[in-house]
């Protein structure tokens, strides 16, 4: 949240402009950089229309809260409104969506999308956009959790008329999804006096919401078969709706007009790639579609099949490679789910293909050519192998080459790393993933950062969060040789050697060995921590803690990072492979470990020069802040 404070006083400094000054300096502080223009300018015109409706309705008391962050995610509603309810004496909230749009209409297939002029894409429909962030926060927050009729939405269309947006009224359901225009502006301030009291303050109200503890985030893989076989569980929000509706019409056309289409969703860690993925699957199969779900990673694939597929075994067979389609026929399915997609290869042949099914075809001409609609959901910063392909410009390009329209919806809000932007910028400056060279982190409410001075203190620091009841996983860059997998009942071989502290990394086979999970579980089972985790293990799972140790393949050096392949052992990088790649590859390796804690990341390095550095880019020593982590 950027500002609270009563209707009345948001309604005076509105007036002399120092809540768009106070609006601009909390937002760069939060955020690390400052608001666009065109942020500023809706704060400037939306806002002073909504407090002076406020104030003419007589309740100038309601608290208003602005840029409402939304719990365990960057996603911030525009205003919620906190007071008590005129008949009830409870609690009573109302969200509102402010767009300056004149007019919009609804989306031809799809009423819960629509068309601005100013868009050159579909965007949500206000309506559906504030009825979710309703939902959202009656799954997500323990002070409406029991009392979701506390919560009423809105989306005030000051600008619009009502012949310029009548048709985004079709979705209107319930109290949750309301729309308002200028022209009937008397409706909406009778609207705001049958959910607000004029006798009351609503600071209170607004106490209790900002302390509703979070309820925690259902994790993927705990919810995946209900998510699959039965209903949905996560909410989704904005562009990650767009994204889902798209997909879903994109497939009803080209199953009416016998044609394909792409469609391309990319989003950093933790946008909700892999929710939308498993949203499509689950609504596909319900619909009696031919759909699969399909990825790169050996670890993902399994774990989705034995959590999603507990039961039954036609659950299990929905989840495939990106390699099994080599002799699959053309348009076979209507849908093809490609989650982490950036993991895609030049191509599926490798040393256990049969020769006759041998052949130079791309990886990504076989996905296209199996799917009505292939889907591609992608992250570019998380390639981490040499010949992974999986690029918005190669789809396109292999889509353009058949002619087949192709569509990219881009995920912006992030759900990892307690939804801390800031955290996500810290990463990729501090790894030179974007320009700007690393800057100091400065603690946000979403994020925690601890750098260790040594493994031992790292792991104890786990530990102590494991007994808090937190889920932790200890990860690192791959710069020490792997054993041969033990045999049954054999100790785990001590790889990851740091002075006089050791642990193995995580297995590499398909069975348990001494009580520790096979590879595609080390990241979900509780008995994975006590290993170290690779990349490969690691990348497209989260979990509460993540300990990473950067190990000697990362080093800061007058005033830069330098990569040192020599350090790396990773099988993947042969002598062949360029050293420019060998160095995006590191880089984005540590990208892909640091992303993946949900609470809170310890860092370690073996190295003492970087380690001094990561301190001083982290805020300080861990003793003086880690008694509030």
């Amino acid at each position: 949240m950027l500002f609270r404070a009563s209707a009345e006083t948001v309604a005076v400094m509105a007036l002399d402009g120092s809540l768009f000054l106070h609006l601009t300096d909390q937002f760069a502080h939060m955020h690390g950089y400052r608001p666009g223009l065109s942020e500023v300018r809706s704060w400037e015109r939306s806002i002073p229309v909504l407090a002076a409706a406020l104030n003419d309705a007589g309740l100038g008391g309601v608290e208003v809260m602005l840029e409402y962050a939304l719990p365990l995610n960057s996603k911030r509603a525009d205003v919620v409104l906190a007071g008590v309810h005129p008949v009830t004496g409870e609690p009573s909230y109302v969200v509102v969506e402010l767009k300056q749009w004149s007019q919009a209409l609804p989306h031809e297939d799809d009423p819960t999308l629509c068309h601005v002029e100013r868009y050159g894409h579909p965007v949500l429909n206000p309506i559906e956009q504030v009825h979710r962030y309703c939902d959202y926060l009656v799954n997500f927050n323990g002070a409406v959790a029991e009392h979701g009729h506390r919560i009423n939405g809105v989306a005030f269309l000051h600008n619009a008329t009502e012949f310029g947006v009548a048709g985004l009224r079709e979705i209107e359901r319930d109290g949750r999804g309301l729309l308002f225009t200028g022209q009937r502006r008397g409706e909406f301030l009778d609207h705001l006096r049958s959910r607000l009291s004029d006798k009351h303050t609503g600071a209170g109200a607004a106490d209790e919401l900002l302390a509703g503890a979070t309820v925690p985030s259902k994790q993927l893989m705990s919810v995946a078969a209900e998510e699959v076989r039965e209903r949905r569980q996560f909410v989704l929000l904005d562009e990650q709706q767009v994204a889902y509706r798209m997909v879903l019409n994109a497939v009803e056309k080209a199953k009416r007009a016998d044609r394909k289409e792409v469609v391309i969703v990319t989003g950093g860690p933790g946008t909700g790639k892999s929710v939308i993925a498993l949203q499509l699957l689950g609504e596909l199969y319900r619909r009696g579609m031919p759909a699969l779900h399909a990825t790169g990673s050996q670890s993902f694939t399994k774990t989705m099949r034995k959590v999603a597929g507990t039961r039954k075994r036609e659950v299990q067979d929905l989840f495939k490679y990106f390699n099994s389609f080599m002799t699959a026929e053309k348009n076979s399915l209507d849908a093809l789910i490609c989650d982490e997609a950036h993991r895609i290869r030049e191509t599926s042949v490798n040393r256990y293909t049969r020769a006759e099914h041998r052949t130079s075809r791309a990886q990504i001409d076989e996905l296209i050519d199996v799917a009505h609609v292939p889907v591609f959901l992608l992250d570019e910063h998380q390639v981490v192998r040499p010949g992974e392909t999986g690029t918005v410009a190669d789809i396109k390009a292999a889509a353009a080459k058949r002619d087949i329209p192709c569509h990219v919806v881009p995920l912006d809000s992030q759900f990892r790393c307690g939804g801390s932007d800031a955290y996500l910028r810290w990463v990729v400056r501090l790894l030179g993933l974007e320009p700007g060279g690393p800057v100091v982190w400065e603690p946000d409410d979403r994020m925690q950062l601890l750098v260790a001075d040594s493994p031992q203190e790292m792991e104890a620091l786990l530990e102590t969060r494991r007994a808090r009841g937190y889920g932790a996983r200890m990860s690192a860059g791959y710069c020490w040789r792997w054993s041969p997998e033990p045999k049954p009942g054999a100790p785990l071989p001590l790889d990851v050697v740091i002075g006089d502290w050791a642990r193995p990394w995580n297995l590499r086979g398909e069975r348990s060995v001494s009580g520790a999970p096979p590879a595609a579980l080390w990241a979900t089972d509780a008995a994975g921590f006590g290993q170290v985790g690779c990349v490969y293990t690691a990348q497209g799972f989260e979990y509460d803690w993540s300990g990473v140790i950067i190990g000697p393949d990362l080093l800061w050096r007058d005033g830069r990072w330098i990569t040192n392949r020599a350090a790396s052992k990773d099988p993947v990088f042969k002598k062949a492979t360029p050293d420019a790649d060998v160095d995006r590859l590191i880089r984005n390796t540590y990208k892909v470990l640091l992303t993946r804690g949900m609470i809170g990341t310890i860092v370690y390095s073996t190295d003492p020069e970087t380690r001094q550095r990561l301190r001083e880019l982290a805020g300080g020593r861990l003793e003086q802040r880690a008694s509030t982590a």
